[in-house]
């Protein structure tokens, strides 16, 4: 079992930044892939950018490639996402997601963390 916590969400205006972390405890991540996945109120999820845990290469949706960017800290087991230029388009809930392999797909996550609100004002 994965256990995650989310936090570093809350309101900013068109623009501006923020920094997401994700706290994981539990099963060894090294065999894991740490994503973010986020959902807007009567939206579909929608997969943001993801980190594999071991070799850390990472990817991202087209919406956020260039605005974010997904990292590790291997010590505290921690993963983050940062985010810049924030649009209102990115208002959502953010979740924290642990995959058995590399994928963009939600459903492939079985691990979830509690989400945490990101609102951009315009």
């Amino acid at each position: 079992q994965v256990h995650l916590v989310e936090s570093g969400g809350g309101l900013v205006q068109t623009g501006g930044s923020l920094r997401l972390s994700c706290a994981a405890s539990g099963r060894t991540l090294s065999n894991f892939t740490m994503g973010w996945i986020r959902q807007a109120p009567g939206k579909e999820r929608e997969f943001v950018a993801a980190i594999v845990w071991n070799g850390g290469g990472s990817f991202y949706a087209g919406s956020v490639e260039g605005r974010s960017t997904v990292s590790r800290d291997n010590v505290h087991n921690t993963v983050y996402l940062q985010m810049n230029s924030l649009r209102p388009e990115d208002t959502a809930v953010y979740y924290c997601a642990a995959a058995h392999w590399p994928t963009t797909l939600p459903e492939e996550y079985p691990y979830w963390g509690q989400g945490t609100q990101v609102t951009v004002s315009s």
